[in-house]
């Protein structure tokens, strides 16, 4: 399928009200909709599982063909996967592509991956961090990682709007899953004061925590 055949397809399958709605989300006026809806979009990436190179080469003018593009090469076995990520986490421009960019074959190759995660936390691009702690609170959200989540936290820049909001989004998650040890981490006011409170309220947000935990968290805010 050619480019013009794709993008002749997703504008047969655009809905004009959800393009409002998904334009008004993205919060980046620079990012052109067509208004195809996701699970669409999900359809349409596996039937490039076999050309993904031909795939890489179209232009990334629209929002939904930078989404297939990143959800084909997320399908791939891990040893594909590894060759095109690097050029894959520079495509992403919003909040939206960046956490529905989700390889799950990461999970059976989590320490092989680590070099990755290291690398693009330490890059100067907002989504780039983000991938980095949204591949993070994906995959590796257990008591083994929480030293490594929270290197990686405090190496990124929270002052980055999107990063500032993943990185509480993935503190929140530690606290659910060993609220104790990460109760003690935010006890040393490492983060930033907005990032911490930020924490504390998605934290409380989760009915996986109890009113006493909640309770307390909201008197260890800044």
């Amino acid at each position: 399928m050619s480019y013009r055949q794709l993008l002749e397809e997703l504008e047969s399958l655009a809905d004009e009200n959800y393009r409002i709605f998904h334009k008004r989300l993205l919060k980046n006026e620079s990012v052109n909709v067509l208004g195809v809806k996701i699970p669409v979009l999900r359809k349409i990436a596996k039937r490039y599982k076999n050309s993904v190179d031909e795939l890489l080469t179209y232009p990334d003018e629209y929002y939904e063909v930078t989404f297939i593009k990143l959800t084909a090469v997320s399908n791939l076995e891990y040893e594909h996967f590894i060759k095109y990520v690097d050029g894959c986490v520079e495509l992403i421009d919003n909040w939206a592509t960046c956490d529905c960019f989700t390889p799950k074959c990461v999970f059976g190759h989590r320490e092989e991956f680590l070099p990755f995660i290291e690398k693009y936390s330490h890059s100067d691009k907002e989504f780039i961090q983000r991938f980095a702690l949204t591949t993070l609170l994906h995959y590796y959200a257990e008591e083994r990682y929480f030293d490594l989540i929270i290197k990686t936290v405090l190496a990124c820049d929270t002052s980055k709007y999107y990063v500032h909001m993943a990185a509480a989004w993935l503190i929140a998650e530690m606290l659910v899953k060993d609220y104790s040890f990460t109760v003690e981490f935010l006890k040393r006011n490492l983060l930033d004061k907005k990032t911490h409170n930020k924490a504390i309220q998605k934290a409380s947000e989760s009915f996986r925590l109890s009113d006493e935990q909640k309770k307390y968290l909201k008197e260890i805010k800044r």
